[in-house]
């Protein structure tokens, strides 16, 4: 994680139950949850990206995948089928060997 993030505060607890020292733990639990929730900034010079997924079926709108040998971003509004396909039958053919 490149992100310099300050990680809020964890104190020892006490041996009998303190309100002010579980209102303090519960502000730090929140500030550490909205810290993680916040994509913040990132740059990069080298990126690895292994076990991608082939399609962006289930896949939340800004997840990359790779779809034949190109790297794209699932949209919410665009969808990348993987491969389209049909069948379709008409009428009856009877073939006669004489």
């Amino acid at each position: 994680m490149s992100r310099n993030l300050i990680l809020p505060f964890f104190a020892i607890p006490p041996r009998e139950y303190d309100q002010q020292y579980f209102a303090n733990l519960t502000r730090s639990f929140a500030t550490y949850m909205e810290q993680q929730q916040n994509p913040g900034l990132e740059r990069a010079t080298n990126i690895t990206l292994t076990d991608l997924k082939t399609t962006d079926f289930g896949l939340e709108p800004g997840t990359l995948f790779q779809q034949n040998g190109f790297v794209k971003v699932a949209l919410a509004n665009a969808p990348h089928p993987s491969g389209v396909g049909t069948t379709a039958g008409v009428g009856a053919v009877t073939v006669v060997i004489t």
